[in-house]
């Protein structure tokens, strides 16, 4: 990945050391290109490899390890120190800002503390556009209704995704009670959202990704628990720090989220960057989403990451045209899935994603396509143009606009 942190650790204590090695392992956002276990020899060592992050541990030495963040600030302008240290003493934590670190983080080190740490860093080195592995793009996608197609959909856009080896992908099904996304995988894990998020003081980013079940498409999963009653020991808390600790380790985020818009859902959709609301051309998907709307503007930028899919356009029937439901939504549809039940219940069934099982479809050319939008990644041979918001330049003949094409279909 582009932008990844080259790090360099100073600690003089070898336990502790290799801790914070093992911990660092299995986050694909830092490199360590430096190691050292004396205070006296950090300048030489960061002269001979130029990382962008000194790690300090402190306790070996306090005053000699404040002495080293003022030296490096003053003469390693470049590098950004990071400093750990056992005390909560405020007078050395206020002397080690003073002198010139960046964060201060207390042992024992939680690994979510240490990737928001990396995570700020990052921002500041690379810019919050620099797209980077610091940077993670979680995409929250619910449904205004049960049988939308939304987990269909999450699922699918993940492993396109995950077809891309410069990413790394992981699922979240946040459908506690009732999810099934590890149908669509076909697959069945040793843990659970539950099992993760009761253990996660004691996971590094290396036993994370254990945890996770990867599939053969390259995505990883994090799937609801397997008994009913143990949807409520899943806390806001709990999924913040999952959540955190997810954003570290991958490249994209895909959050499936219950229809229940409980404190859990909500609280994904604050953490995404894109909200994909799934929806129907018919009445009650639209009203629905009308409704949920009006509730997302009481949560400040909510409401302006929400991006409308519909899904199963074509479907004949007494669906809505496009053009009304734009009316109706007063907003711009921003993406159109073709219907192709058919294949979609072959595959569900087979537990096989569409990529695989069915390339060629209209229905994964369109979900390639909506990837590629949501990421700003240009196909082969686009040339970075902008792809068409709909499945009609796979389908249409004419050239018309997506939206016109499917209210004809309507």
């Amino acid at each position: 990945m582009a932008n990844v942190l080259r790090l360099a650790i100073v600690d003089p204590n070898d336990g502790t050391r290799g801790s914070l090695k093992a911990t660092l392992m299995g986050l694909d956002t830092v490199w360590l290109e430096a190691e050292c276990s004396r205070y006296d020899f950090v300048r030489d060592v960061l002269d001979q490899t130029e990382p962008d992050v000194a790690f300090v541990c402190m306790d070996s030495d306090p005053d000699k390890a404040v002495a080293l963040v003022g030296e490096l600030a003053k003469h390693k302008p470049g590098v950004s120190v990071l400093v750990s240290s056992s005390s909560t003493d405020g007078n050395l934590i206020l002397r080690t800002m003073r002198a010139g670190a960046k964060e201060f983080l207390t042992q024992p080190l939680r690994p979510d503390d240490l990737a928001t740490a990396f995570q700020r860093i990052a921002q500041s080195r690379f810019g919050a556009s620099g797209g980077g592995g610091a940077s993670c793009r979680v995409i929250a996608v619910t449904g205004c209704t049960g049988g939308v197609g939304s987990t269909s959909i999450a699922v699918n856009l993940g492993c396109e995704l995950a077809a891309n080896p410069n990413n790394s992908v992981v699922v979240v099904d946040l459908d506690l009670p009732l999810g099934d996304a590890d149908v669509y995988l076909d697959t069945i894990p040793e843990y659970t959202l539950t099992d993760v998020a009761q253990n996660i003081g004691r996971l590094d980013f290396t036993l994370l990704k254990r945890s996770l079940t990867k599939h053969a498409s390259g995505v990883y999963l994090l799937p609801r628990p397997v008994q009913l009653e143990d949807a409520g020991l899943v806390t806001t808390e709990d999924l913040g720090r999952v959540i955190s600790l997810l954003r570290a380790t991958f490249t994209h985020l895909i959050i499936d989220t219950s229809k229940a818009f409980n404190s859990l859902d909500m609280q994904a959709m604050d953490f995404a960057d894109d909200v994909l609301m799934i929806s129907q051309l018919d009445l009650p998907c639209l009203r629905n989403v009308v409704r949920l709307m009006m509730s997302f503007e009481q949560r400040g930028a909510l409401r302006d990451k929400v991006k409308i899919i519909v899904n199963r356009v074509g479907q004949g029937g007494a669906s809505i045209s496009v053009k009304k439901a734009e009316t109706t939504l007063g907003q711009e549809i921003f993406w159109q899935l073709p219907n192709d039940f058919r294949t979609m219940i072959e595959v569900r069934n087979n537990g096989v994603p569409l990529i695989e099982q069915a390339p060629k479809a209209a229905l994964t050319q369109s979900i390639s396509q909506l990837a590629r939008e949501l990421t700003g990644e240009a196909a082969p041979g686009e040339g970075g143009s902008k792809s068409t918001r709909s499945w009609l330049g796979l389908w249409g003949k004419k050239g018309a606009t997506g939206t016109e094409a499917a209210a004809a279909d309507a």
